[in-house]
């Protein structure tokens, strides 16, 4: 049963019918909003529209036969309550929440019996974070008892590869799970604590904080003119101790009382020093608001760096178009690892205003598909633009904008069908275009039919699952070899934890027959993932499907 029309809802239930066979219920509000269309069109699908959530709703939905139940309200509150009244209706259901707030999501799911929280934005930003950064990775997955990460062979020392995640070489595409070895394959690896991957420092002279503490103070035009205005004085000071006949300590005297409004008129004055007081005075008289005008632009700029407006200029930054859920994410990757940001959004009241606030992070409020809008956040010295609006049409006007502002700027764009965003990378000359749905659905799913996914690894377009797979007995899996359970291009077992331990083997020996209650660690993809399922779970022949 999965309740929701979102993009994530649709992408799911398909993902259930095409990939796991599956019949599923779904709750929505009208079959005319949103993805309802779409949804309805899909076959094995049976809908019932309801205002809410209620018990209701579930009776007419038959949540009492229901295996597992996936709610997908963009509000977490909304997903608990419902969560917690499908667990009063049927205690034996398994629950998957789609949450935002994950350490809310952490300790909720100790209420219940069953219940994996999941965050749609949490899987995709990484994958956003690393085209900017022009990457695949690394992406970290915690597993029982260590940390993997995703890196270059070259990178890391052999001893410390699990396994080839992809051959890179191909021109056609990243080719997954490949037997080959090559330098430049992405692996997966053990991180190891003599040999993380930290962003170094970056350390600051006396003298550079110094200049970047003054450049708060002094924009560039105010600078010129009191640097001009001084100069004047000094050589006003040089005037009076060489040609005036006054001395150093006396021309200095005069000097500082003319330019304060002190001068008085002397006739019988020698010319030279008549001249050099009124140049003087002059000066002294435009230094005061030269003075104000620093002091102002000084209270204004701290006035705006607190409200967290632009006051630039910038250099070599990253522009993110949108503050929602996705964009929060990946707006605090890309603060964590040090790259410098501009954000924009055209609600005061988006969700990742107050990080954006809390970082220090310049904020534009505006329509980012209007020039003016990307003027102001900079575009122009940008080094990429991300736009993770929800709205596709104002991703794609908004990328289009800044393209013809700056042509080779790098463009990372968040699509939702997967198909469209092949088009415009190639029509557009994109160069790199996201599904957040896409990119999270497989993961919802395989929570959905209960077996525990551990973490996905996007390759491009496609997606790795790291899963754990439970054996069963009488299954086809079980008598059978590690080896068997493996699937080129498919499936690849990493790790097995024998029964009744919670000790994982990382270099299970290809030949060791399976038992019920072994569970496989394995990398798949989404359909190498519902092959092993159906062979760990069922009796019989493998499936052709």
């Amino acid at each position: 049963m999965v309740c929701g029309d979102s993009p994530l809802a649709y992408r799911l239930i398909d993902e259930l019918v095409t990939r796991y066979d599956e019949d599923v219920t779904v709750i929505l509000r009208s079959k005319q909003r949103n993805h309802g269309p779409r949804i309805a069109q899909l076959g094995k699908v049976k809908i019932i529209e309801a205002p809410e959530l209620d018990a209701g709703a579930f009776t007419q939905a038959k949540l009492i036969n229901a295996r597992a139940i996936a709610l997908l309200d963009s509000d977490d509150v909304s997903n608990i309550h419902a969560a917690l009244r499908a667990q009063d209706m049927n205690p034996d259901l398994r629950l998957v929440l789609r949450v935002f707030n994950m350490s809310l999501g952490h300790r909720i799911r100790t209420l219940f019996t069953d219940c994996a929280v999941l965050s749609d934005a949490a899987m995709a930003a990484p994958s956003f974070v690393a085209a900017v950064l022009g990457r695949e990775g690394p992406t970290h997955i915690r597993v029982p008892g260590r940390t993997l990460y995703v890196v270059r062979r070259e990178d890391v020392p052999a001893d410390r590869v699990v396994c080839t995640l992809a051959d890179t070489t191909d021109p056609v595409g990243p080719k997954l799970l490949p037997h080959e070895r090559h330098s430049d394959d992405l692996v997966l690896a053990f991180a190891s604590g003599a040999n993380r991957i930290e962003r170094e420092p970056r350390r600051r002279s006396w003298g550079a904080s110094v200049r970047r503490n003054l450049s708060t103070v002094f924009n560039r035009k105010v600078g010129i003119a009191a640097l001009a205005l001084f100069s004047l004085l000094t050589l006003g000071t040089i005037a009076f101790a060489t040609l005036g006949g006054y001395s150093w300590w006396d021309a200095i005297y005069e000097t500082a009382l003319d330019a304060a409004g002190a001068a008085q008129p002397q006739p019988d004055m020698p010319a030279i020093n008549k001249i050099t007081q009124v140049m003087v005075t002059i000066v002294g008289i435009s230094i005061i608001p030269i003075i104000t005008a620093v002091a102002v632009d000084a209270v204004v700029s701290a006035r705006l760096a607190a409200a967290g407006d632009p006051t630039g200029p910038f250099h070599d930054h990253v522009v993110v178009v949108g503050l929602g859920q996705v964009g929060t994410r990946v707006v605090a990757q890309l603060h964590d690892l040090g790259v410098p940001l501009v954000c924009v959004d055209k609600d005061e009241n988006a969700r990742g205003v107050p990080l954006a606030r809390r970082l220090g992070l310049p904020v534009v409020f505006g329509d980012a598909s209007r020039e003016d809008t990307l003027r102001s956040a900079y575009i122009g010295t940008c080094r990429a633009l991300v736009t993770l609006s929800s709205h596709d049409i104002v991703n794609l006007e908004a990328a289009l904008t800044a393209r013809a502002i700056r042509e080779e700027l790098l463009v990372v764009l968040r699509l939702f069908d997967n198909d469209f965003a092949k088009l415009v990378e190639r029509r557009f000359d994109i160069d790199v275009s996201r599904s957040v749905s896409f990119l999270a659905a497989p993961a919802f799913a395989a929570a959905m039919v209960e077996h525990q996914v551990i973490g996905t690894i996007p390759v491009g377009r496609r997606v790795l699952l790291i899963a754990e797979v439970p054996i069963k007995a009488g299954t086809v899996l079980h008598s059978s070899t590690v080896r068997a359970a493996e699937e080129q291009g498919e499936v690849r077992v990493i790790g097995l934890l024998r029964r009744n331990t919670d000790t994982v083997d990382w270099q299970p020996p290809p030949s060791h027959v399976l038992e019920p209650k072994d569970r496989l660690m394995v990398v798949a993809t989404r359909t190498g993932l519902s092959h092993v399922l159906f062979k760990s779970t069922n009796a019989g022949q493998e499936s052709g499907s």
